[in-house]
């Protein structure tokens, strides 16, 4: 389960439909994925323990 803030519905916390775990060019790495409320795309920036522990949980690897 990722969670992360969405700048349309202003929400903390909000749990992300469909998480994706990609790698930035720097080598850090994001979750994104679609708002449960209004479907806006949201991000998050994570650690690569986050992201690891967010795909064994089952968020989409795309890296």
């Amino acid at each position: 389960m990722v969670k992360a803030y969405c700048v349309k519905c202003k929400k903390k916390g909000q749990k992300m439909n469909d998480p994706a775990i990609n790698q930035t060019a720097k080598g850090g790495f994001m979750a994104k994925g679609k708002c449960p409320d209004c479907s806006t795309t949201m991000c998050a920036m994570m650690s690569k323990d986050n992201a690891e522990k967010a795909v064994k949980d089952g968020a989409k690897k795309s890296y």
